[in-house]
């Protein structure tokens, strides 16, 4: 039992029960954090499913805070930055380097019908060297040809489709093809942590959103929702075979920049505790 971060999860307020959990993975994982800081214990109040800080970057590995114990590994060794807070997170090259976790229920919206993902992205260019198709990276996501479940992208200052700054996220059909999604596109300079969160809810049928929804919200404030269709196709969540990756999807783009608190639920967290996240990180 790891007696440090034991104390450190009380102090901070974390119940007994998350406390003892903390304590025993990171007694029994090597590389794992021996310190949390104010935002881990925010997140981690809230019971995430999935929960990799990112920084194991300078070790290769990442331990899962979370409940699912889905345990990382990096390749080619990115190398460490810091948060706003001073949080460590891994740093990619936009070439070789990504982080990547084994297939997992706790990672596909086809589990529960819905899922949260939410992480700090940071890019270093706005005109990335290695993008795809129109002009666009995949900066985090899960899905490979066949496989295609979602992804987090970030369009390249000049690409074809006139989408400077563009972030958004998308739901696919495993099938992959057009997906539904959400974005938000603003000035966004080089060097600027981004607090992110994509919702995929495929339960949450209503007359505005007969199919469900994706949700995303930039810095704590929910930008863009949008039904689970796209030009008059359904996109119904199926559990595929493919990684999760960071820094890559599926090594058709790579991202130039930083990724650091990706944590992931199986249902849909509420506006109130996506800005309590990004308070917990900037205030």
């Amino acid at each position: 039992m790891n007696g440090r971060i034991l104390k450190r999860a009380l102090k901070l307020g974390l119940s007994l029960a998350t406390a003892l959990h903390l304590a025993l993975v990171c007694f029994q994982q090597p590389g794992a954090p021996d310190t949390l800081s104010e935002y881990d214990a925010a997140v981690l109040a809230d019971e995430p499913d999935v929960y990799w800080t990112m920084a194991g970057a300078e070790s290769g590995s990442e331990i899962d805070l979370g409940d699912a114990g889905i345990n990382g590994a990096y390749t080619g060794r990115p190398t460490e930055t810091t948060l706003p807070n001073g949080d460590p997170a891994a740093d990619f090259d936009g070439a070789t380097q990504y982080f990547e976790a084994p297939d997992a229920a706790a990672l596909s919206p086809a589990t529960t019908g819905v899922i949260t993902i939410e992480a700090w992205m940071r890019p270093d260019v706005l005109q990335f060297p290695n993008d795809e198709s129109s002009g666009y990276v995949h900066w985090m996501g899960k899905g490979e040809a066949g496989q295609h479940e979602y992804v987090s992208r970030m369009y390249s200052l000049e690409n074809t489709e006139n989408r400077p700054h563009r972030i958004s996220g998308y739901s696919f059909n495993l099938s992959g093809g057009l997906g539904a999604g959400s974005y938000f596109q603003d000035p966004v300079e080089a060097g600027e942590w981004i607090h992110y969160v994509l919702v995929i809810n495929a339960n949450a049928t209503s007359e505005a959103f007969p199919n469900g929804y994706t949700k995303v919200y930039r810095d704590g404030v929910l930008r863009d929702q949008d039904d689970l269709s796209i030009r008059g196709q359904v996109i119904v969540p199926e559990r595929g075979s493919a990684p999760f990756r960071a820094g890559t999807r599926d090594f058709a783009s790579w991202f130039d920049g930083a990724v650091g608190k990706i944590a992931i639920w199986d249902t849909e967290l509420t506006a109130e505790q996506i800005a309590a996240h990004t308070a917990a990180m900037t205030d």
